[in-house]
């Protein structure tokens, strides 16, 4: 107990970083899969093979080799980034982390989204079409909700997935949760600090899942079978 209010404050400090790039990344995800995903659903010929590249790439790369690439290798360019004005962005780790994070997520949350717009059922196109809706109607109205509600559990899991392949933003020097547990443990070689961290992280976790739980069952309440009024609740208890 006395290591823990030892460490709390760093460590403290530590899932606040995490929980900024983590929620950060995924939002600014969110951002870039929706045409991403659309891209792919609709399939123009001159856009789609790029919109394939981009995300076979970073699924099928390893997080911590693209934020090297990104953070290590945007050095190389820094003439180029100076004259483009992005250097400031770029030499930032925490700019790097965040923007690598938003990448990769953005290619799993665009692949979730696709698979929830192919799962729309087709008679529901097909009636919004015969009431003569128009493209974006039938986006805005018809497939983009209810690809949202089949691929809200698999966002979901993108979330926790991002949060914990997240701890590599210690590598480039950010003292995120796991940054700050390396320095914590090189300064005092006290294991504990490890335990610390993982009951951190799995606190985080579980309010996450929590969290998503709550809001999948506000947006799907809807669809949840209706109680029977009273007179007929005591109706069947006889």
């Amino acid at each position: 107990m006395d290591s823990l209010q030892h460490y709390g404050t760093q460590l403290l400090a530590g899932a606040g970083l995490t929980l900024k790039l983590t929620l950060g990344g995924y939002l600014l995800a969110a951002l870039l899969a929706l045409p991403l995903a659309l891209l792919l659903y609709r399939r123009p010929r001159l856009l789609t093979p790029l919109a394939r590249l981009y995300v076979s790439f970073f699924r099928g790369t390893p997080l911590l080799g693209q934020l090297f690439l990104l953070y290590y290798g945007a050095g190389q360019f820094r003439p180029e980034l100076q004259a483009l004005g992005l250097w400031g962005l770029l030499r930032d780790p925490f700019n790097c982390a965040l923007l690598t994070f938003s990448l990769n997520s953005a290619a799993y949350q665009a692949a979730i989204l696709l698979g929830g717009l192919q799962g729309v059922k087709a008679g529901e196109v097909e009636a919004a079409r015969a009431y003569g809706f128009s493209p974006v109607q039938l986006y805005r109205l018809i497939l983009l909700p209810n690809a949202y509600r089949i691929a809200f559990p698999a966002l979901g899991n993108e979330l926790i997935l991002l949060l914990k392949g997240g701890a590599v933003a210690s590598i480039v020097t950010l003292l995120d949760l796991m940054g700050q547990t390396r320095r914590l443990f090189s300064q005092t070689f006290d294991f504990t600090v490890y335990c610390y961290a993982a009951l951190g992280y799995l606190v985080i976790t579980s309010s996450l899942i929590w969290l998503w739980h709550r809001l999948e069952r506000r947006l799907m309440r809807h669809l949840q079978p209706a109680a029977p009024p009273p007179t007929q609740r005591l109706a069947l208890s006889h």
